[in-house]
């Protein structure tokens, strides 16, 4: 069985598909049996043109498609509401199996949330999950994607807080977006000190690669 991590972002448009491509990638380029997963996926006709497909293609990986993520979405909009729309509510059962299935296969799982952390995944008279709940329910700790531009300090704080707050372990910040400069620098500074979490990785505009080292990446799956 292999070890995961969950990437959630500050928010929607952080990047953070575009991240967990470089983070999945970096693995794999070093030897690391890397795979990759996502319970819920909305604005896509299928899984080729969808966030799970860009991160296959871009990372270069030949785990097949069926195993990259359990719903599949057309409607453009938060996955409670497609799947309303659409009839496929989310059955968190059959997420924490998929998930089984793809850690059985791979020596590092990278789990892809969707929006921000307080995205809902399912709300109906049956059950209602937000993004947390599919954490808890795979056991894995979180790695936080968020813009390294103005505003982030702010953004991250509180994205931590909650995330301690459930309960949900926070391995670290990844930026994206960087160009440096006074401002994005402070930014590091602030919150490195502020969450008391290390800042992981910068990642400028069209970065192919992600800069970590492989084995100190690999050490913040569980």
């Amino acid at each position: 069985m292999g070890k995961g991590i969950f990437v959630t972002a500050t928010g929607t448009d952080m990047g953070k598909t575009y991240v967990t491509a470089l983070v999945v990638k970096k693995l794999k380029d070093a030897g690391y049996l890397s795979g990759y997963y996502k319970a819920a996926l909305s604005g896509a006709e299928d899984i080729a043109g969808s966030d799970a497909g860009y991160v296959k293609k871009t990372a270069g990986i030949s785990q097949s498609d069926e195993t990259l993520l359990s719903y599949l979405y057309k409607t453009a909009v938060s996955p409670h509401l497609a799947a309303r729309l659409e009839g496929n509510p989310v059955d968190i059962h059959k997420v924490r199996e998929d998930f089984r299935r793809v850690m059985e296969c791979h020596d590092y799982v990278t789990v892809e949330g969707s929006g921000g952390i307080v995205c809902p995944i399912r709300w109906d008279d049956k059950e209602k999950l937000l993004l947390e709940d599919v954490i808890k329910a795979l056991k894995i700790p979180t790695l936080l994607v968020a813009d390294a531009g103005l505003g982030t300090i702010n953004s991250v704080v509180l994205t931590v807080e909650y995330l301690k707050k459930k309960g949900i372990g926070v391995k670290g910040v990844i930026l994206n977006h960087y160009k440096g400069g006074t401002m994005q620098e402070d930014n590091i500074r602030m919150i490195e000190e502020l969450t008391k979490l290390p800042v992981l990785a910068l990642v400028p505009e069209g970065a192919m690669e992600l800069e970590m080292d492989a084995e100190t990446l690999a050490s913040l799956y569980e």
